[in-house]
């Protein structure tokens, strides 16, 4: 049996989608998805379309199905592809998980969750690390969809935790960390309490800058997209490795 189920994937197949049919399926969802993305998925071996006579790629609807898994698991649980890929290697083993794992993107078959079944960070689903440019909030537009007000706005600029653009527009992003930031608050924590997060966000910012941008320079498409997934990976791993250190932390201090 091969990958998602499916015999003789060696085969050429004569009813499959080309590439481009492929993305214009996959835009409406994933405005950010590209041929070089695609491509670059096969090449980590995510996804493995047939191939005509000719060498021409046809995918499947099951292909299709793995890529949305595979978007929608980067996209919506922020994990890496190290990860996707075991899991879909699982599932492609048939392997019968012990609990469903709580909001994920159902998978083309059954999985083994790892771990506790959350994502490698034990964190809620997080925003696209790949923002579209055009995509901006006004601060009225920010306040409605955070719940916030114009008191916690103003501090959350003022500590560095949300940082308006020239215009005055505000980032996609820009609701997700409101909303965090908010949760906090309920534990008695107040936005000049996490200026540290700023800080070492930073700090991590410009150490990925000093990897990805020498592949961001080439004008190849297919290495731009490469830049852009392990800019993912790292922001992915760099996730986990905090939590991580933060859950280790407060077991040191509790003394467990």
């Amino acid at each position: 049996m091969t990958a998602a189920g499916q015999p003789g994937r060696q085969e050429a197949r004569r009813d499959g989608l080309s590439i481009g049919a492929v993305l214009a399926q996959l835009r409406g969802d994933f405005p950010d998805v590209t041929i070089s993305k695609i491509r670059f998925l096969e090449a980590e071996g995510l996804v493995r379309p047939g191939r005509t006579p000719s060498g021409y790629r046809q995918f499947s609807p099951a292909d299709v199905e793995r890529l949305r898994y595979v978007l929608s698991a980067q996209r919506d649980h922020y994990l890496p592809l190290k990860v996707i890929k075991e899991q879909l290697d699982a599932a492609d083993a048939g392997a019968q998980p012990p609990a469903p794992v709580p909001a994920a993107p159902q998978l083309p078959r059954r999985l083994v969750p790892l771990g506790d079944g959350s994502d490698p960070a034990g964190l809620p689903a997080a925003a696209d690390f790949e923002t579209g440019p055009d995509t901006r909030l006004t601060q009225e537009d920010l306040l409605d969809q955070a719940g916030i007000d114009d008191a916690m706005l103003a501090e959350l600029c003022q500590y560095g935790l949300l940082r308006p653009g020239a215009a005055g527009f505000f980032g996609p992003e820009s609701v997700l960390i409101a909303r965090t930031v908010k949760a906090m608050t309920e534990f008695g924590l107040e936005p000049r309490h996490l200026r540290a997060f700023r800080a070492a966000a930073d700090r991590e910012v410009g150490l990925l800058e000093q990897i990805v941008t020498p592949a961001y320079r080439h004008r190849d498409a297919d290495a731009k997209a490469r830049a852009d997934e392990v800019v993912r990976e790292l922001a992915a791993l760099s996730v986990t490795l905090h939590t991580l250190l933060v859950k280790a932390g407060i077991r040191g201090v509790a003394g467990d």
